[in-house]
């Protein structure tokens, strides 16, 4: 499974741990994901999403189906 939210495509980016001597040796910056589940009661069903604590945020703000709709605009979500 890669680490990827399914609703923002946010995943790990990469960059350098730098000791006190300021010597630098390659990291991953991982993204915060949690697996939920949420109901659209549009279609009448539930769905199970890998999303960052971004995407929570925007689904509280504006609601599941507004950001499923705006993540198939942007070609990110397939279904």
């Amino acid at each position: 499974m890669s680490k990827v939210c399914e609703l923002t495509g946010k995943k790990a980016m990469s960059g350098n741990n730098v000791s006190f001597s300021i010597n630098k040796t390659k990291r991953r910056f991982d993204v915060n994901l949690s697996k939920k589940r949420f109901y659209i009661p549009e279609e009448d069903r539930w769905i199970t999403l890998k999303v960052s604590s971004r995407a929570l945020k925007a689904i509280n703000k504006k609601g599941i189906a507004a950001v499923m709709k705006e993540a198939r605009q942007k070609g990110i979500l397939n279904k």
